[in-house]
């Protein structure tokens, strides 16, 4: 293989699935193996391939995800762009056992600030999950000046559409919660409280 081939090989960029921190039933009662390997194993993979298949010979060959989600026109690249970035950093976000069950440090410095207390946060990022119409997102994101901000992000789209900074998203899409809580969305968003894991948020921050 001449040198000139190897390297354009390896300006090919894959997009790959995350490597989840914990078991297919790591997340149970709160989210199912059964969800997991659905949602995870099966939705989110498609979204990967299909990005693999959608990007070669675009513009947007050899750009990151996060660079195609806020550069991209709406189409099924944007879409499934914005659907691995989504899954990726949701999937990451969550813990069996977190070891605490609220922000510290500048997080919750930040919502406080922003948002008057935790209590009144989550009221407000709950409000936003479940008064989403149809599929979507609701996301905590940080802007470049440090401000929070909760936003709900219709079918694929993701907070680095507006220039900001992903930080915590609930999936309000059906296949996110139906095999567990069928059409009960407020249940399946409560109950996602109980695993996130703090740090991993406070990292993104």
């Amino acid at each position: 293989m001449n040198i000139l081939l190897t390297t354009l090989i390896s300006l090919v960029m894959t997009y790959e699935m995350p490597k989840l921190p914990y078991a297919n039933n790591g997340l149970e009662p709160v989210i199912s193996q059964a969800t997991i390997d659905y949602h995870y194993g099966k939705h989110l993979q498609t979204y990967v391939n299909n990005l693999n298949s959608l990007v070669p010979g675009t513009e947007f060959e050899g750009k990151t995800v996060e660079e195609i989600v806020a550069s991209a026109p709406d189409g099924a690249i944007f879409n499934n762009a914005g659907q691995v970035l989504n899954h990726t950093l949701y999937f990451l976000q969550f813990a069996p056992k977190p070891g605490k069950h609220e922000p510290a440090g500048k997080l919750a410095e930040a919502i406080n600030r922003d948002f008057g207390s935790f209590e009144n946060f989550k009221k407000e990022f709950n409000a936003a999950s479940t008064g989403l119409f149809g599929s979507g997102w609701a996301w905590l994101s940080v802007d470049k000046q440090g401000k929070l901000h909760i936003t709900k992000e219709p079918n694929g789209s993701n907070p680095w559409r507006a220039g900001l900074k992903p930080l915590l998203g609930f999936d309000v899409w059906e296949h996110a919660y139906y095999l567990d809580y069928q059409n009960r969305r407020a249940d399946h968003v409560n109950k996602l409280w109980e695993i996130i894991d703090w740090d991993v948020i406070e990292k993104r921050l």
